[in-house]
């Protein structure tokens, strides 16, 4: 009896994940996809063609000739979503870069201090999490305007005559993803500094390195999969970010994220902005892959 209950146990750890998979990503998937197949209809849903189960097996087959690829066809004609996705991924990687710069110091120094003082460190990266991202980023607005807190600060003590134009330009939209999305790198990035062996480090000054040296040809490469991780962790989700775009940039700033509420909300394009997303997903996908696919190559070199 026990080994049976253990056995079900063991298998309901592996059906669980693989259903939580199902629900919450390849059926939404499908539909969204059924969704981008279909056309615009000035009806609710507003798109076509709806499946009536009354109509049995013959309507669904018939429902399923309506299908089309027009819509992603129409998405290479429009140089609008070209663009959009282009000035999308552009703007990720410039944050996610920006995010490595300031946060592999901090992953570094919350490595090195003393194991006393790292549970607080760390706190202190999870603490903004306690409060509302729309919050936070509602607070950059009041620091960034032309009257805000920024601008009177360099003010008064005499660096700048006129105030700073930030609000509304590409320089908030990169604070702002930077901002927001630093714990994502510095987690990963922490996580494989604290794990690494500090012995190689003195090892490699003991043959002659400098302590530079030691970091660029021991520390950092060790740390490439925290690295890559946070990286992914960063650029994924910025990509298609919708949020500080709209509050922090300015009316011509073109993201993805932007255009696909354009054309769910004031367009009411379901199709359209269906296929947009499903690109989206596609472009999304491409560095997952290939992490994976370094990542198991690694693991086949180790054994």
């Amino acid at each position: 009896m026990a080994k049976l209950a253990s056995a079900l146990v063991s298998r309901l750890v592996i059906i669980i994940p693989y259903a939580w998979l199902l629900f919450f990503f390849l059926i939404p998937f499908f539909i969204v996809f059924r969704i981008s197949l279909s056309q615009t209809a000035v009806a609710m849903p507003p798109y076509m063609p709806v499946f009536d189960l009354a109509g049995g097996l013959s309507g669904i087959i018939e429902k399923l000739g309506e299908f089309s690829l027009d819509n992603y066809v129409w998405l290479t004609e429009d140089v609008l979503y070209f663009n959009a996705y282009v000035s999308s991924v552009v703007i990720a990687a410039i944050s996610t870069f920006l995010t490595l710069l300031i946060g592999y110091p901090i992953a570094y120094g919350m490595a090195k201090a003393p194991r006393s003082l790292r549970p607080t460190l760390l706190m202190m990266v999870i603490l903004p999490f306690w409060t509302s991202f729309l919050i936070r980023v509602y607070a950059w607005i009041a620091i960034l305007k032309p009257e805000g807190l920024l601008n009177q600060f360099l003010s008064t003590v005499g660096l700048i005559d006129q105030p700073l134009i930030i609000l509304n330009t590409n320089l908030a939209i990169y604070i702002g993803i930077v901002y927001s999305y630093l714990p994502f790198m510095v987690l990963p990035i922490y996580s494989a500094l604290e794990k690494m062996d500090h012995s190689l480090t003195e090892a490699a000054q003991d043959l002659g390195c400098t302590p530079a040296a030691a970091f660029w040809r021991v520390t950092f490469p060790l740390s490439l999969p925290g690295v890559v991780a946070g990286c992914l962790l960063v650029f994924i989700p910025a990509v298609g970010e919708f949020v500080i775009p709209d509050l922090l940039g300015g009316s011509e700033t073109l993201m993805i994220g932007k255009t696909l509420w354009s054309e769910f909300n004031s367009n009411r394009d379901w199709p359209v902005s269906s296929a947009v997303a499903i690109i989206l997903l596609m472009i999304l996908v491409i560095p997952i892959v290939y992490f994976q696919n370094i990542q198991a190559k690694a693991d086949g070199e180790e054994r």
